[in-house]
């Protein structure tokens, strides 16, 4: 291998290593966003009423980490690991897309919700004369 080829692979695995880095500092932040969501979700399955602003803070927040995700340029293994953070993400928000539907009207929920069924007779008035 001639010391240009050399060069080459040093730096793409530097690139490389760049790259994986940048990708867990990202995990790290998307892991703390999904203890958020978790808590968020606990809180609706409770049926805590959670301010709109909660859902809209913790999406916005996804979506920064999405934005960073988008600003690392890798290939190979790094390439694979970001593209499984923005799955990560995309689930996430969804997710909270959820429940910020369910928190917004908590009967919408099927597998949480009552149906009441009453069984009407015939009332039958008798007049007296």
């Amino acid at each position: 291998m001639s010391k240009e080829e050399q060069r080459e692979e040093v730096q793409d695995s530097e690139e490389m290593r760049k790259a994986l880095q940048a990708v867990a500092g990202v995990r790290t932040e998307i892991d703390k966003l999904s203890e958020r969501v978790d808590v968020l979700e606990v809180a609706v399955n409770c049926g805590t009423k959670i301010a709109v602003e909660e859902f809209d803070v913790s999406a916005e927040l996804l979506m920064r980490q999405l934005l960073k995700l988008d600003g690392i340029e890798a290939e190979g293994e790094a390439k694979m690991q970001r593209k499984a953070e923005v799955r990560r993400v995309q689930k996430f928000h969804e997710a909270l897309d959820n429940l910020k539907a369910r928190n917004s009207n908590p009967f919408s929920d099927s597998s949480n919700s009552v149906t009441v069924t009453t069984q009407w007779r015939p009332l039958i008035l008798e007049w007296e004369a």
